[in-house]
Formats: C-alpha cells, sequence, structure tokens
C-alpha cells in the first residue's frame, strides 16, 4: 500500500505470512473482542500458522499473566503456549530491572501479571509505599482496583520512588464497550504528584525491544488495530505494519494519520495476512488501485470509480497522506468515505 512518502515493501504482492517470518499480533480488537474470537481470526491464523509464520500476541494489557492469555486464546481455538505472548509487564519489569539491585522491592499497582513478570526478573512486588520500595509500577489493575491503590503509588512518588508505567493506553475495550485504561490511572498519580513514569508499553522502544529478544523475529510484521499504540510502535521499531479495521480505527483517522500512525498495509480483518496487497499506483492527477481513482480535489478528497471499498480506501489513503506530506491530511474526505459505506 503506497504511502505517498514510503516505498512499497518488497515481497508485499506475496501473501503477507509468506513474506514476513513473524506476526507481532495485538489482541483487543485484532484476534478478540469481549473475549470472544473476532470473525475469520481463528481460521486465518491457523492458516498462516500452518504455513511456517510465527504467531507472537503482543499485548499492553499488564493486567494477566502469559499463562492466562495462552490459555484464554487455546479456549477460542488458537493453539498457544505462554512463551508465545509478550506482555507491557515483562517490558516494564525488563525496564525496571535495568534500573534497580537484584532482589529490589517494588510496589505494585496493578494486577498478577505485574507480580509475575518482577518476579521473572529477580525483583520483591510489595504492596505498602511503607515497605521501602526501590521503583513504583503502575499497570492495568482491572475494573475492581481500589482507589487507594492509587493514594499508595502516590505516597511513595511524592517521596522520589521512581515510577514507572507498563502502559498508558487511555481507554481499554469491553464486551460493554470503551473502558478507562491505563492511561486513565497514571493520569491520577501524574496529578497528585507532578511527577512523569518511565513508560514502556507501545509504542515506546522497551515494548519493542521485549517483543524481538523474546520472538527472535528477523522480519516481522505489527498487526493492530490502533494508530497511536499498534502502527507507531511498527513506525518506532522501522518494521512494516498491518492495520485491521476490526477494532477502534475507522476510516476518517487513516486519512487524517501523520506519518508516525500511517501503516504499511489495511485491510479488513486477519484474512490479510494470507493475501498480497494490490498495488496502489500513481495516476493522472492522482493515485489508482482496483477500480479506482483518487485525488485532492481544493479543500477535500474526491473519490471515483467502483469496485472493492478496501481498493478505495487504499487508493484515499495515498492520496490524502501525499498531499499531507510529514503532517496530518486536513482535506474533506467526507464525501468519499460516505461513497465506500465508511
Amino acid at each position: 500500500m503506497s504511502q505517498g512518502v514510503r516505498t512499497r515493501p518488497e515481497g508485499s504482492a506475496r501473501a503477507l505470512s509468506e513474506a514476513y517470518d513473524t506476526a507481532l499480533l495485538d489482541l483487543d480488537g485484532v484476534v478478540y473482542a469481549g473475549g470472544s474470537a473476532i470473525a475469520h481470526a481463528v481460521e486465518s491464523l491457523a492458516t498462516a500458522r500452518d504455513g511456517g509464520m510465527h504467531l507472537a500476541y503482543v499485548t499492553n494489557n499488564a493486567l494477566r499473566t502469559p499463562d492466562a492469555v495462552a490459555d484464554h486464546l487455546t479456549e477460542l481455538g488458537i493453539p498457544a503456549a505462554a512463551d508465545d505472548v509478550i506482555t507491557s509487564a515483562q517490558a516494564v519489569a525488563r525496564l525496571i530491572s535495568e534500573q534497580v539491585p537484584q532482589g529490589a522491592r517494588v510496589l505494585v499497582i496493578g494486577g498478577e501479571g505485574l507480580r509475575v513478570a518482577l518476579r521473572e526478573r529477580g525483583l520483591e512486588p510489595v504492596e505498602s509505599a511503607d515497605d521501602d520500595p526501590a521503583a513504583v509500577v503502575q499497570g492495568f489493575g482491572g475494573p475492581d482496583l481500589p482507589w487507594g491503590r492509587f493514594a499508595e503509588a502516590s505516597y511513595a512518588v511524592a517521596r522520589g520512588v521512581p515510577w514507572f508505567a507498563s502502559n498508558t493506553d487511555l481507554t481499554i475495550p469491553s464486551g460493554r464497550g470503551i473502558a478507562p485504561g491505563n492511561g486513565a490511572a497514571v493520569e491520577v498519580v501524574r496529578i497528585a504528584t507532578g511527577a512523569e513514569p518511565q513508560v514502556a508499553g507501545k509504542p515506546l522502544p522497551p515494548m519493542h525491544r521485549e517483543t524481538i529478544l523474546r520472538t527472535g523475529a528477523e522480519r516481522p510484521l505489527v498487526v493492530g488495530d490502533r494508530l497511536d499504540t499498534d502502527i507507531e510502535g511498527a513506525f518506532n521499531g522501522e518494521v512494516d505494519s498491518l492495520l485491521v479495521l476490526t477494532g477502534v480505527t475507522d476510516g476518517a483517522q487513516l486519512l487524517a494519520a501523520p506519518p508516525r500512525h500511517r501503516p504499511t498495509f489495511v485491510d479488513r480483518d486477519l484474512r490479510g495476512l494470507l493475501t498480497g496487497q494490490p498495488d496502489v499506483e500513481e495516476a493522472e492527477g492522482g493515485f489508482r488501485c482496483g477500480g479506482w481513482t483518487a485525488s485532492a480535489d481544493g479543500e477535500r478528497l474526491r473519490l471515483e470509480g467502483d469496485g472493492d471499498s478496501l481498493d478505495g480506501l487504499r487508493t484515499l489513503c495515498a492520496a490524502a497522506w501525499t498531499s499531507a506530506g510529514d503532517g496530518s491530511c486536513t482535506l474533506d474526505g467526507e464525501k468519499a468515505l460516505a461513497r465506500l459505506g465508511m
């Protein structure tokens, strides 16, 4: 898929599962939603795996342990082992272990996933600011995390104890809709203390480093549904990415994306792993893909033709991103997206 500022990756005419050795898959909004597998995910991942692609599941959610995540995936019909799962809890535990002594106490504001990851790094989880912690770590603790835990973190951080966060996603999808994520909880402590945490999760480098260390990927493809975590994380790691439209990102957000949020490829769902991606070619005054042509016309994007709506979206992205250059596209794409039913 052309981005206007990037060269089409070599081998993208082949199935992505053949062109890349490892898929670094986000979970919520990509593989499952609300505890249930997303349509086409189970069979698509099975086909990719049977064809030799290594599947790794990469999540910013620090609540559950890799064992728990792997068990859930297996129950959904996606066989997985704990070693296939990489969490922001693991990334932040490694970050902490590089800055405090072996065996140091760490005040945990979060769930079991953080405690397991800290112990894996030889650190001791504690529950109180009075336990003389060498660090404070904050991760998603679920909807029932007591308010007093934020106060406990604040007491320690205000005394100058180094503060770490697994991630700063402001929201998290649930079966009932969008709920506050760990980033919202981090803001509580930030407001109370005026401090800034060191953050490990997507889109920041510690998470990408953790993923590569644990998977050994040589030609990874990041697969996600969020521009500001999955796609930006791929950008920061200088690897290619596939955006699937089964999660939070819609067409308007995609067209307006600045360079760090522009995926290499876009597809409806995980079936996109099993196909090549069509060329988006320069045409007179614009771009062409399939039966569609798109161009920047004054203050809006113009779309003409017919065919697969996804090809139309790819064409619009090329026109929007080329027009925007290194910025965000401000052209009106509402009418063009409406033609595609988006």
